[in-house]
């Protein structure tokens, strides 16, 4: 199961909540959805709004389209995400949730998502993840690598709850611009390799099947 949260959640300075990275010919280029100003970093995900006085998604599609229309999916990518920026939301939280439902149906991607602010749970940080797993009878906990700075280890352990810490082991797969650069979004994986995500994720593929 995978967890969607927009409470308690506030929008961080420099997060990926509102950017990420494309590969260009210049290197890495960060795409940043603007948002409006005042209060943004006190509010929560569902408080924070798209700032649509600017042209961000017009400006996005070029980024994209300039830095992958020679990218072997292009074709076949780049309508689909024009009518994905097309949609008329300006609710953070709702564009990212829009966005994260595209993605997981595009890739079949089957795991079950739950929206955390629709769940009777208010607690914060380590309490709130392992509320959570007992609202749904979780016995592991698979955390991120950064979860080593916050879990309380002693507490899940003592409501049989194990956790498991990611060591992400990034997959090389085929780019366009020179040598391969790590961590950039899903859509450089997508625009060049397309929807099959399954082999290069469980390690099961060959360089020679791109």
């Amino acid at each position: 199961m995978s967890m969607f949260f927009s409470i308690p959640c506030s929008s961080k300075k420099n997060s990926f909540i509102n950017r990420n990275k494309i590969k260009t010919a210049q290197g890495p280029q960060w795409l940043t959805i603007p948002v409006r100003v005042k209060g943004h970093i006190q509010a929560s995900l569902r408080e924070t709004l798209t700032d649509e006085m600017q042209p961000w998604r017009s400006k996005h599609l070029k980024s994209l389209e300039m830095n992958y229309r020679k990218a072997p999916r292009f074709r076949e990518c780049f309508p689909i995400i024009e009518q994905l920026l097309a949609t008329p939301e300006s609710n953070l939280a709702e564009l990212c949730w829009q966005q994260l439902r595209f993605w997981v149906a595009e890739f079949e991607i089957h795991t079950r998502i739950v929206r955390a602010s629709e769940l009777p749970i208010t607690s914060r940080k380590s309490q709130l993840i392992l509320d959570l797993c007992q609202h749904f009878g979780a016995e592991k906990y698979l955390s991120g690598a950064l979860g080593k700075n916050y879990l309380d280890e002693d507490r899940f352990a003592a409501s049989g709850i194990s956790i498991d810490y990611q060591d992400f082991q990034h997959p090389v797969y085929p780019q366009l611009w020179g040598d391969f650069e790590p961590y950039m979004c899903i859509v450089d994986y997508w625009m060049n390799c397309g929807s099959d995500i399954h082999k290069i994720l469980t390690g099961k593929w060959h360089e020679s099947e791109f």
